[in-house]
C-alpha cells in the first residue's frame, strides 16, 4: 500500500497502552510493549520499520555506492601502522584490501639500544614478522565481530584476546601460547573489555558486569586453573560506581579505579602478591574525583594525583606512596579554566595533560622541578594526545596528532632536543590537499549571554563561509564533560567536496571549555546543553552561513537526546535531523534502576525516581514525552541497534512513531545483529556511514 505520494506506507505499531505514575504525575504510555526484545511483534515491527526505511531510501542506492566508493578510494586499504616497542618486540597492525578486520603483528628489536620503529611498506616483508592475531579468521562464521580485550604477556611468550560475537559487549577471554601457537584451555566468559595480564604473565585479571551492565567486580585468574578457582579481588555493592584495573606503567602496583560519575577512589596491590591487601589512596568522598600515577623520585616510590578537592579544573599533588593520605607536595597549582586531564608518569619524566581556550594541550613533566614545557603545535584548531608508550623509561615519547584538515599523524618527541620526528601521517588517497580545506573557530551568544564556541570547515572553492548561505552539517553532542576534538575524517570529504560545511557546536554539558563548562550542562542545567546548540544554529543562520533549509544536525548517543530536544526546540531551524542511537526516551529509563547504567546516570541527570523536582525537569525535555502537535518537524532519520547495552533500541523505536502521529517524516534504521557502536567490520562501517551522508545530501538537496 502507498499514501498520496507513491510512498510506502509506514508501519504502525499497535498502541498498547503503559501507565507510569510518579510523584503524583501519570503518563500513559502507548509504545513502551515495544521494549520486550524477544517479542515476535517487536521483531516484525523491527523489520517492517527496516523495509520501510530501505524502501523509502531506495532512490538513494546509487549515491550510497558512490560515497562508499569514494571513502573506499581515498582509504589505503592495504597498510600497517606505526611499531610501538614493548619488551624485545615492535607491535604493530595490519589492514589488507578486501578484509574487514585487522591483523596484529610483531617483529623483533634489531638491538636493544633500537628506539627508532622501522618503516613498513605493504609490499616489502618484515623481516622476523610474527602474525598474532588475525580478526579475519577468528570471526569467520559470526555475523558480529569485536575484540575487547588484546594483550601480549611482558615476556612476549603469551597473548589474551577478548571477543563479543553478538555486540552485547560481553567478551570470552581466551590465552595463546605464542611459542607453540596452541589455544590454551583457559576461558573466562562474560569478562568487561580490558582484561590483562600480570607483570609476571602467570594471572590475568579482568571485571565483569552485573545485571545493569555495571563493571562492578575484579578478577584473578591463574592461568592454567579453571574459572572456578578465580579469586576475587574487589566488588563494589553501591549501584553508582563502576570498577576497573590495570597495573601501573612502572609494573609496581596493580590499581583498581572505583568511580561514578563524580566521585573516585583507588586501591592499591602490589604486583608481586597480587592476592595480598589492598590499600587506598584516598578515601572515596562525595564529588571528589582523583586518579594517581607511581613513579620513582630520588629513589622513593611517589604518587602523582591528579584531583579536584578544592580545585575545580583539578591540580596535580604528589604524594610518597607508602603513606599517600599524608602531606601533599602541590606540583602544579590549580587554575581557574585551565582543566588538567590526565598525567602519564614514566622512569625520568612525566607528560600531562590538559585543556586551554578549548584545546587540548600536552606538556613534559620535569620532576626536579616540577615544572611543565608545552609541546606546541601551529594550526589554530588540533587534536593531540598521548599513545602507544608502555615502556617504562624510553627516549621518546609517542603522540598522536590531527586536525579538521590534517590526516592523524604520529610523532615521536624526543625528550633531550624537544624534537618531533614525523613517524606517519595517515596516507589519503585521491588527490587530497589539505591546503584545499580551511578551518577556523566562530562564537555564537546563548540565551544567556554565554559566548559558545563553534568549530568549522569547508572546502575554500566554494568560498569563505558567511560569504553567501551553503549547506551546512552541524553536529553536537554536550555530556558527561567529553569534548568533541577537531579530528580529521575521511567520509566527511565526501560531504565538504559536495560544498557542505561542516561545523561543530561545543555546547555545555561538554568539557571544552572547562569542568564548569560541564556543571551547566548537567543535572537542573541541562537545558543549556539543548538552547547553546538552538543558539549556534541561529548564529549559522543570521550569519549567512547557511538558511533552516540548507542545515543538517547530527549526534549520536546523549547526543542523540541534545537532537531529539532541538527538535522539539526549534524544528523550524533544521531541515534534517541525524540521531545516531538516541536517548530520546530518558525519563522512562532513568526512573528505572534494573535498566542498564541507570544509576550510575543518576549523577549525571539526576535522580527522577526520588526527586520530585528532576522527575518535572526532566520531563520538560525528554524528547518522546515532548513531541509537539500542530508543527512541522524536519526529516528525521533515527539508527540503532537491537544489541545495544546502553542505549537500548526501544527509544528510538517508541520515537519515531510518537513523531508518525504528529505527521513527521520520521525512518528507523534497526541493526539486527550489533551494539552500540554499530556495525562491525570497516566495509560494513563505511557502508553504514555512506547510508547516513547519503540521506544527509538527499536532505539538503544534493542528492544526484
Amino acid at each position: 500500500m502507498t499514501d498520496t505520494d507513491a510512498r510506502p506506507l509506514p508501519p504502525v505499531a499497535a498502541r498498547r497502552v503503559t501507565t507510569r505514575t510518579h510523584h503524583g504525575d501519570t503518563f500513559d504510555d502507548p509504545y513502551e510493549w515495544l521494549r520486550a526484545k524477544d517479542d515476535a511483534d517487536v521483531v516484525a515491527h523491527l523489520e517492517a520499520e527496516n523495509a520501510y526505511t530501505d524502501a523509502r531510501t531506495a532512490h538513494l542506492a546509487s549515491l550510497r555506492d558512490e560515497i562508499f566508493g569514494e571513502i573506499k578510494g581515498r582509504t589505503l586499504e592495504t597498510d600497517l601502522s606505526v611499531p610501538v616497542r614493548r619488551g624485545d618486540w615492535w607491535y604493530y597492525g595490519r589492514t589488507v584490501a578486501g578484509a574487514q578486520y585487522g591483523i596484529q603483528c610483531r617483529a623483533p628489536l634489531a638491538s636493544p639500544d633500537d628506539w627508532t620503529p622501522p618503516r613498513l611498506s605493504p609490499d616489502v616483508p618484515v623481516p622476523g614478522e610474527q602474525v598474532l592475531f588475525d580478526g579475519n579468521i577468528e570471526a569467520e562464521g559470526t555475523e558480529f565481530f569485536s575484540l575487547g580485550s588484546f594483550e601480549v604477556s611482558n615476556d612476549g611468550t603469551r597473548m589474551l584476546y577478548g571477543i563479543d560475537v553478538a555486540g552485547d559487549e560481553r567478551y570470552t577471554v581466551r590465552v595463546r601460547d605464542l611459542v607453540t601457537g596452541e589455544t590454551l584451555a583457559d576461558e573466562i566468559p562474560g569478562t568487561f573489555s580490558g582484561a590483562t595480564f600480570s607483570p609476571d604473565g602467570r594471572f590475568i585479571v579482568y571485571t565483569t558486569v552485573d545485571d545493569a551492565w555495571r563493571p562492578d567486580t575484579v578478577w584473578l585468574h591463574e592461568i592454567g586453573t579453571g574459572v572456578d578457582a578465580d579469586v576475587q579481588l574487589f566488588h563494589e555493592p553501591d549501584e553508582r560506581y563502576w570498577v576497573g584495573a590495570d597495573f601501573t606503567r612502572s609494573d609496581r602496583f596493580l590499581v583498581i579505579g572505583v568511580g561514578s560519575s563524580i566521585t573516585s577512589e583507588e586501591r592499591l596491590i602490589d604486583a608481586d602478591d597480587l592476592r595480598g591487601e589492598a590499600r587506598v589512596v584516598w578515601p572515596r568522598r562525595e564529588g571528589v574525583e582523583y586518579s594517581s600515577e607511581h613513579a620513582v623520585v630520588d629513589g622513593q616510590d611517589v604518587l602523582y594525583i591528579l584531583h579536584n578537592d578544592g580545585a575545580l579544573d583539578f591540580e596535580l599533588v604528589r604524594v610518597p606512596a607508602s603513606d599517600p593520605q599524608g602531606a601533599r607536595e602541590t606540583v602544579i597549582p590549580h587554575r581557574p579554566g585551565e582543566r588538567l586531564l590526565g598525567v602519564d608518569t614514566f622512569r625520568d619524566w612525566g607528560v600531562v595533560a590538559y585543556r586551554r581556550d578549548g584545546l587540548a594541550r600536552l606538556g613534559l613533566l620535569s620532576y626536579a622541578e616540577a615544572a611543565v614545557s608545552e609541546i606546541a603545535f601551529d594550526e589554530p584548531l588540533y587534536s593531540v594526545g598521548t599513545g602507544g608508550n608502555p615502556e617504562w623509561a624510553p627516549p621518546v615519547l609517542r603522540v598522536g596528532y590531527g586536525s579538521f584538515v590534517t590526516p592523524g599523524t604520529v610523532y615521536d618527541y624526543v625528550i633531550e632536543t624537544g624534537e618531533l620526528l614525523l613517524r606517519k601521517r595517515q596516507p589519503v588517497l585521491g588527490g587530497f590537499d589539505p591546503a584545499d580545506y580551511g578551518q577556523a573557530r566562530a562564537w555564537a551568544t546563548a540565551e544567556d549571554g554565554t559566548r559558545v564556541p563553534v568549530s568549522l570547515v569547508w572546502k575554500r572553492s566554494f568560498g569563505e563561509p558567511g560569504a553567501s548561505p551553503r549547506p551546512v552539517h552541524l553536529y553536537g553532542y554536550g555530556s558527561y564533560e567529553h569534548s568533541i576534538e577537531p579530528g580529521f575524517s575521511i567520509p566527511r570529504l565526501s560531504l565538504l567536496d559536495r560544498g557542505v560545511i561542516f561545523a561543530v557546536a561545543h555546547v555545555r554539558g561538554g568539557g571544552e571549555m572547562g569542568r564548569q563548562w560541564y556543571e551547566d550542562g548537567k543535572l537542573q542545567s541541562k537545558r543549556n546543553t539543548f538552547s547553546d546548540f538552538v543558539a549556534v544554529a541561529r548564529h549559522l543562520v543570521a550569519s549567512g552561513y547557511t538558511s533552516p533549509d540548507r542545515l543538517v544536525a547530527e549526534g549520536g548517543s546523549a547526543g542523540g537526546l541534545l537532537m531529539g530536544a532541538v527538535t522539539n526546540l526549534a524544528p523550524e531551524l533544521f531541515a534534517g535531523i541525524l540521531a545516531d542511537v538516541p536517548f530520546v526516551d530518558a525519563l522512562t529509563t532513568i526512573l528505572d534502576p534494573s535498566l542498564p547504567l541507570t544509576v550510575i546516570e543518576w549523577d549525571e541527570w539526576g535522580d527522577p525516581l526520588h526527586d520530585a523536582d528532576v522527575y518535572a525537569y526532566m520531563k520538560s525535555y525528554t524528547p518522546y514525552e515532548n513531541v509537539r502537535e500542530g508543527v512541522t518537524y524536519p526529516r528525521i532519520l533515527a539508527v540503532t541497534s537491537l544489541n545495544d547495552t546502553r542505549v537500548l533500541y526501544v527509544e528510538p523505536a517508541k520515537w519515531v512513531q510518537r513523531l508518525r502521529e504528529v505527521g513527521a517524516d520520521a525512518l528507523l534504521k534497526c541493526e539486527m545483529v550489533a551494539g552500540h557502536g554499530g556495525v562491525s567490520g570497516r566495509y560494513n562501517a563505511w557502508r553504514e556511514r555512506a547510508f547516513e551522508l547519503a540521506w544527509l545530501l538527499d536532505v539538503l538537496g544534493l542528492a544526484k
